[in-house]
C-alpha cells in the first residue's frame, strides 16, 4: 500500500511541474486510455480462463444486476431528496 501511495504522490508532484506542457498532457491522456484498455483486456483473459467464474457466471451476473439496480435507485432517491430539501424552495423564490 505504501508503494501505491508513493507512486501516486510522485505522479501528483510530477503533474504539478508539467501542468504547462499541453502536448505532453495530451500524450499522457492517450497513453492512459490505452493502459486502461490493456488492463481490461487482461482482466477479460483472467476471467475467461478461470473455470470457477465461468461456471458461476449466471449467478454472478444476477447478483451484479441486483447491486447495480440498488445503487442506481439509491442514487436517484438521494439526489431527489437533496434537490427537494435544499434547492426546490430556492428556485421557487427566484421565480417570484
Amino acid at each position: 500500500m505504501i508503494t501505491v501511495l508513493a507512486i501516486m504522490t510522485a505522479g501528483i508532484v510530477l503533474g504539478i511541474f508539467l501542468q504547462k506542457k499541453k502536448k505532453l498532457i495530451q500524450i499522457n491522456d492517450k497513453l492512459t486510455m490505452w493502459a486502461i484498455y490493456l488492463l481490461l483486456f487482461l482482466l477479460g483473459i483472467s476471467v475467461g480462463s478461470n473455470d470457477t467464474i465461468m461456471q458461476n457466471l449466471d449467478t454472478i451476473g444476477v447478483k451484479a444486476l441486483i447491486i447495480t439496480a440498488g445503487s442506481l435507485i439509491g442514487s436517484i432517491l438521494a439526489a431527489w431528496f437533496v434537490y427537494v430539501k435544499f434547492f426546490k424552495n430556492k428556485e421557487q423564490l427566484n421565480e417570484k
